[in-house]
């Protein structure tokens, strides 16, 4: 078959209008895969990238979505879970409802579509599902601990669809980036009222953590993991991004559990 005749492969990124997202939806694009974004405001200023206005907690929004691409298309070659949000502030403080919209966003959403993505994926003869979960998902991080759950919830729903679709040549992968400089600082929402008893520590682990990620990797070198991920043939189950975050995790499997949690607790 002449190249300029074979049908291009088709990318769906969640979360695309920013950060790794956008990086990751860009990448793709000068790759040379047909791109569609899905967000809530479905606005960006990149041409070439199809961008749909998608609220991931609204059940019907993403089958929409979803079906539409597939009208479209005829079928997906790789999906991106990457749309996620982020709570700060003591598990005692949250309300339930913050904690339930966190989980719909991060962890629901992402099965809504690998959902709709599996079947047409196992009917064209395989596909790539990657989900960006977090090193926050190895490691529990005080002050927030709702956002930790929901990242290793993913990472290991990751790893379980992965062996059940496998057989039908569906991989189902995940992603743990360490700090990234994106907006999700400035949009991570704060619990509204920091019990006082919590308000020192709370403060200066929230600080930290900020801190952390405001001098971190650029979006572009977690975007640049997700495509070589989605290129392999056989890709790791899971992914750390970033050397040093590589060796914490390494550690993590070594060290006493009491002594990794002490140190979190010195650094946050």
């Amino acid at each position: 078959m002449n190249k300029s005749n074979t049908p291009k492969k088709v990318a769906v990124i969640t979360g695309a209008s920013s950060g790794i997202g956008f990086a990751a939806a860009k990448l793709f694009l000068r790759k040379g895969y047909t791109v569609y974004g899905l967000s809530r405001s479905g606005v960006n200023d990149t041409e070439g990238i199809t961008h749909i206005p998608c609220d991931l907690c609204d059940d019907e929004r993403v089958g929409e979505a979803m079906r539409r691409i597939i009208a479209a298309e005829g079928g997906i070659d790789c999906l991106v879970n990457n749309a996620g949000m982020g709570i700060a502030g003591p598990a005692e403080g949250a309300a339930l409802d913050e904690a339930r919209y966190i989980f719909e966003v991060n962890f629901f959403g992402a099965v809504k579509t690998i959902k709709a993505a599996a079947a047409i994926m196992r009917e064209n003869g395989g596909g790539k599902i990657i989900n960006v979960s977090s090193v926050a998902g190895v490691f529990p991080i005080p002050f927030q601990s709702f956002y930790s759950a929901t990242k290793a919830a993913l990472s290991i729903f990751s790893e379980s669809a992965d062996i059940e679709m496998r057989p039908f040549n569906v991989r189902v992968v995940a992603v743990l980036p360490g700090d990234v400089r994106t907006n999700f600082t400035a949009a991570r929402r704060k619990t509204a009222d920091i019990p006082e008893h919590y308000a020192k520590t709370g403060n200066k682990s929230i600080a930290s953590m900020e801190k952390g990620e405001t001098n971190g990797m650029p979006p572009e070198k977690v975007a640049g993991v997700i495509y070589r991920t989605a290129s392999r043939k056989n890709p790791r189950p899971l992914t750390v991004v970033g050397g040093s975050y590589k060796i914490f995790v390494f550690l993590n499997r070594l060290l006493p559990r009491r002594l990794i949690d002490w140190i979190i607790g010195k650094k946050y």
